[in-house]
């Protein structure tokens, strides 16, 4: 018996992936880059979706990941502080997410994509922190990481390739914001 290729190979056929209460979910397993992987194949562990976690949980998850290389993971975690934290804390934890989808894309080569994704989310962050009044709320230095994000952004422009997550990630606290 051949394989087809299929990237279906290992689900049953005829199914698709749905989480306990019936919601389609791609349960493919995914690269540290959050590329999809066939059916089968070793991934990297996923984030699990939905995870309720204090601020400063967030951050330090957060930052583990960004450091190995994972900000599409690191971007999950935002995501879930902007769905379950405080509305007046949304647009941080948004923007945030932002400049970790928009590593990730300069990460995987989609340079014009990625680019976008930093300038968005550092002025999304900034915004915030305007309109908050807080700096460096929960100790993120807003201002170093929004530096840090156009910066890339202009990097990757000038030199039109990708860059590695890891070597590029953020600090999200204290001055050393830029790598």
């Amino acid at each position: 018996m051949g394989s087809t290729g299929s990237s279906n190979e290992g689900r049953p056929a005829g199914t698709r992936d749905r989480d306990s209460e019936g919601r389609a979910r791609n349960a493919r397993p995914r690269d540290g880059l959050g590329r999809p992987l066939p059916y089968g194949t070793d991934g990297v562990p996923r984030q699990p979706e939905g995870v309720v976690r204090t601020p400063e949980e967030t951050v330090v998850e957060a930052q583990r990941l960004l450091d190995e290389g994972k900000p599409f993971h690191a971007h999950e975690v935002f995501e879930d502080a902007w769905k379950s934290g405080p509305d007046t804390e949304r647009e941080l934890w948004r923007g945030l997410a932002q400049l970790a989808v928009g590593l990730t894309h300069t990460a995987r080569g989609n340079l014009t994509g990625g680019v976008r994704l930093l300038r968005r989310g550092a002025g999304a962050a900034e915004a915030w922190a305007s309109g908050s009044g807080e700096a460096t709320p929960h100790g993120i230095d807003v201002a170093s990481v929004a530096a840090w994000a156009r910066e890339l952004a202009e990097d990757v422009e000038r030199e039109g390739r990708s860059v590695d997550a890891g070597a590029r990630a953020p600090r999200l606290r204290g001055s050393d914001a830029g790598c």
